[in-house]
């Protein structure tokens, strides 16, 4: 198989900052594998400082104080909104009612990414998954 564009979903770039056993073996072999590029979206910043100023993740504290330093520190690299990200967002069914990951979704099909993730409510769309 050739290289990958990873697209990580917030509690896989958490797990992977923390060096968590949650994340799954082939999770952390599609991560390490240097061919492969790894991603993360500027909604992961949102989720993480929202969740976080919220009080419903007090844990993603370390993160949230500065998203951007953590992605550059894995040597992620920052994917930023586009309109064309939005709109297939959107327009997606709403099988999965948070509307961050319904994003994430929305952004793998428009960038023809994998998304690393745990949530098995992605599995109800098209978007390719790795876990």
């Amino acid at each position: 198989m050739g290289p990958l564009r990873l697209l990580l979903d917030t509690h896989t770039l958490y797990w992977r900052h923390r060096g968590d056993a949650a994340l799954s073996t082939s999770a952390q072999a599609a991560i390490a594998d240097s061919r492969n590029e790894k991603y993360v979206s500027a909604i992961t910043a949102w989720e993480f400082i929202t969740k976080y100023r919220s009080g419903k993740q007090s844990e993603f504290a370390a993160i949230a104080t500065d998203v951007a330093a953590v992605v550059a520190s894995h040597e992620f690299i920052q994917l930023p909104i586009t309109m064309r990200h939005a709109q297939v967002a959107s327009c997606l069914p709403s099988h999965h009612k948070d509307p961050m990951d319904r994003f994430l979704i929305g952004w793998a099909l428009v960038e023809d990414m994998t998304i690393v993730t745990a949530d098995g409510a992605f599995a109800n769309y098209t978007a390719r998954l790795s876990w």
